[in-house]
């Protein structure tokens, strides 16, 4: 089972951005000195990923020049002797093999995975949603990709999350294969906390196999009326072998500010061309509250 492909769902309204993300789609507001998306790419490619599907819509053709040459920048800086800026610009074009197909229609995030059938073809593939971002020292990714490996089965993320904030996942029924590894038996999306299978939720990331899309493409409109991959998810769990990743890794929602600002600090932390400054920063203003 070789997961070669990566499917990134990255056509959301991003309305919980507003007003930065009604003219800046928001997998491109920068987490210091990148946009979002491109650690997404990153984590991918660091998973063994070799082909990667980028979901869009309309509004946000940024992220298809973003991962394109940039010929005149390009000749400019090379006139110039920044070569280190030059790689810079080169680098997001040269990382993957990236192609891009828009969700014309927004009618949920199972939808948007279901455009990608003709990319997947028959094989296993990673789907990374376009707002989840993970700090790591393995690549969230290919824990997941180890497990469905190792059981021959699908495969999602997880961790456990409060129990008032389970209303905003899925909430997954398992039961222990080994060490942070489970086999999953039932899901919901969204349920209330009495409606709850458990405090583990699905956190954005999975591995897949083609079975998905016939579940899918017959799927009828679910929680919000739109089209849920938990839906096709929980019908996958059922006919076929799917085993949870309790993933080693932090997690951060950069579709909303609070995750956005976090995301931002704790990557900077991790950056030695400013960690020293942004330390000192923090202390200085700390002292002033």
């Amino acid at each position: 089972m070789k997961v070669r492909k990566a499917v990134i769902p990255a056509a959301g309204l991003g309305t919980r951005m507003l007003p930065a993300s009604k003219s800046v789609p928001k997998e491109m507001l920068p987490l210091v000195d990148k946009p979002a998306i491109h650690y997404i790419v990153e984590e991918a490619v660091a998973s063994g990923i070799e082909d990667i599907l980028i979901i869009t819509n309309r509004a946000k053709s940024a992220m298809e020049d973003y991962f394109d040459y940039a010929p005149e920048l390009e000749e400019s800086l090379a006139r110039s002797n920044k070569a280190k800026e030059l790689g810079y610009v080169r680098k997001p074009a040269d990382i993957a093999n990236i192609v891009f197909i828009r969700q014309k229609e927004t009618k949920g995030l199972g939808h948007a995975v279901w455009r990608a059938k003709s990319f997947v073809g028959d094989e296993p593939f990673a789907v990374l949603l376009g707002d989840d971002i993970m700090m790591a020292d393995v690549p969230v990714t290919l824990q997941l990709i180890n497990a469905a490996e190792k059981y021959g089965a699908s495969a999602v993320g997880t961790q456990k999350v409060a129990k008032e904030a389970i209303s905003k996942y899925s909430s997954l029924e398992v039961t222990s294969l080994e060490d942070r590894i489970y086999k999953v038996t039932d899901m919901n999306e969204k349920p209330s906390p009495a409606e709850a299978f458990s405090e583990f939720a699905i956190l954005g990331r999975y591995i897949l196999t083609p079975d998905i899309f016939p579940l899918l493409e017959n799927s009828p409109p679910g929680h919000g009326g739109e089209i849920q991959l938990t839906d096709s998810l929980c019908d996958l769990c059922k006919q076929s072998q799917m085993v949870a990743v309790d993933f080693k890794g932090r997690r951060y929602d950069t579709g909303n500010l609070q995750g956005f600002l976090e995301a931002t600090i704790d990557f900077a932390m991790e950056d030695p061309s400013v960690n020293q400054w942004l330390k000192g920063f923090i202390k200085d203003k700390a002292k002033s509250f």
